[in-house]
């Protein structure tokens, strides 16, 4: 608990700033490849720099959470984010895309321990009457960071270099670092228990083995190919021979007996489904943008600022909300705006004008944004101080992976079907088309590219760039319908407050146990 009251503030502040520079550089990177793999070279290596960070920070959460919960959260916050300000510097210096890939890994394994955990200290500090707003705040910087890490990547990048993308973690970062050191007095009871090192072993090996297998199947190397089977062999192995440790550990990484709990289970299985759906609307809606209307990949990206300023107020609404009725309920609020929204952007085309697409982009934003605040409230919401940093870590490793398997899988989806379509339209017109444009997609997009195409070519590759981003925002409704039946499922619990009289409400006892 803060010793002060008036020092609330300040370890506040510093969580939002650890947080924001820790999702923002899940994104933030992307706009910058280009420019990094054209100084650096390693164009068949770029993979990794986004594959290394998102693979650390997977499977250091869970770790990181249980951790937290046996040993303290300041301790771990500090580490991790004096870890991530360490990888930062690195990455700035880096002189090869090998250096710069290992350096991801060392930001990624300190932003495994930050997002969680920030989460749980909110928890920790406040009473049930505040955690609502409180998460709703914080939920509401992860979802502006998951929207503004692509324009500020691109921004920075454009005008002052790609190196100053890590640098700029370093005064936020050591502003948190400062905040949370100096006015975060913990007070919580630890209970000694023993690592889990065989659990942690098998969960880290399945992790790196799924995503590697993830971000480089049907890209560096062909799906059938004996290094993505043996991948994904790994993985069913690993994860095998993880929930075999894990059952019969005393104090296990991830407790199965967590699962049981019916809100924690749906909540999490909410957070994997939204998070496979809404970030293809974070990629998909600025290349649509960019291909049907022109621009730089700066311009594309400030028209994103309408679905973040949706998912803030979303998100700040279901803070609001979770003490005046259930998370099942709001999340069905949430539903009504998110599957419509994203329904509506798969009836993009070019002639949709820019009023209607900034209407769905509202729509889909302000949906999402009840998830980012509530999912996490819902999943913590019946555990005590030593479980719920294991709790939230694996929130936030559920809807981490939700996004990885719908960039990648729908990522799929989207190329496939541009290629078809742009194949059959253009069969006999190839030769018009600049070098390299259809290699990869994003490069027609640019203006100079654009300038080089003949006009009735470039309308049947934005035709099919359109199509194809609309069509994929349809399957992107399979996630999203199917996180309804998940919600129904999450039951009637919510915050209580205490009575009129300062008496408690009645309400489950903390472990969920009538």
């Amino acid at each position: 608990m803060i010793a002060k009251e008036s020092k609330i503030g300040f370890v506040v502040a510093g969580l939002l700033l650890g947080l924001l520079i820790a999702s923002m550089d899940n994104t933030i990177v992307a706009t910058a490849m280009g420019t990094i793999v054209a100084e650096m070279g390693g164009l068949d290596k770029f993979v990794w720099v986004t594959s290394a960070y998102m693979v650390a920070t997977m499977a250091g959460m869970p770790i990181f959470g249980k951790l937290s919960d046996m040993y303290g959260r300041k301790r771990f916050y500090i580490f991790g984010l004096t870890v991530f300000l360490l990888g930062s510097i690195l990455c700035g210096t880096a002189s090869s895309i090998v250096q710069l890939s290992i350096y991801r890994a060392i930001q990624g394994i300190g932003g495994g321990a930050l997002m969680p955990i920030a989460f749980t200290i909110i928890f920790d500090i406040f009473p049930p009457e505040k955690r609502g707003k409180m998460t709703g705040l914080f939920g509401a910087v992860f979802g502006t960071s998951s929207v503004f890490g692509p324009l500020l990547g691109a921004y920075i990048t454009e005008y002052f270099g790609w190196h100053w993308i890590f640098y700029i973690n370093v005064p936020i970062g050591l502003l948190s670092l400062f905040f949370i050191s100096m006015h975060y007095k913990e007070s919580l009871a630890h209970r000694e228990q023993k690592i889990d090192w065989w659990g942690a072993i098998t969960l880290v090996g399945a992790v790196v083995s799924l995503m590697f297998a993830l971000e480089l199947g049907g890209n560096k190397f062909a799906w059938n190919s004996p290094q993505i089977i043996g991948l994904l062999a790994s993985f069913a192995v690993l994860f095998f021979l993880f929930i075999v440790v894990e059952r019969k550990a005393s104090d296990p990484i991830i407790s199965f007996s967590m699962f049981k709990k019916r809100l924690f289970a749906a909540s999490n299985a909410v957070g994997l489904l939204y998070g496979s759906a809404f970030i293809i609307a974070t990629v998909y809606i600025p290349i649509f943008i960019q291909g049907v209307f022109g621009g730089s990949a700066t311009s594309s990206g400030l028209l994103l600022t309408p679905m973040m300023l949706g998912s803030v107020f979303g998100s700040q609404m279901g803070g609001l909300l979770s003490t005046k009725t259930s998370f099942r309920n709001i999340m069905l609020l949430s539903a009504l705006f998110f599957v419509p929204g994203l329904f509506l952007l798969g009836t993009l085309s070019p002639e949709t004008s820019r009023g209607m697409v900034t209407f769905y982009m509202i729509l889909t934003g302000f949906g999402v944004g009840f998830s980012f605040s509530v999912l996490g409230m819902a999943a913590i919401h019946n555990f005590d101080m030593r479980q719920r940093g294991s709790a939230s870590s694996t929130n936030s490793f559920s809807r981490s992976l939700g996004m990885t398997l719908g960039i990648t899988i729908f990522g799929i989806i989207q190329r496939n079907l541009f290629e078809s379509r742009l194949a059959a339209s253009l069969a006999d017109q190839a030769g018009s088309i600049p070098a390299g444009a259809l290699a990869d997609p994003r490069a027609a997009l640019t203006p100079e590219t654009r300038a080089q195409i003949p006009a009735a070519i470039l309308e049947k590759i934005t035709d099919a760039m359109a199509s194809s981003i609309a069509h994929t925002f349809l399957w992107a409704l399979v996630p999203a319908v199917l996180s309804v039946l998940f919600i129904l499922m999450m039951g009637n619990e919510r915050i209580m407050l205490p009575s009129a009289e300062g008496a408690p409400q009645k309400r489950k006892p903390v472990g969920g146990r009538s």
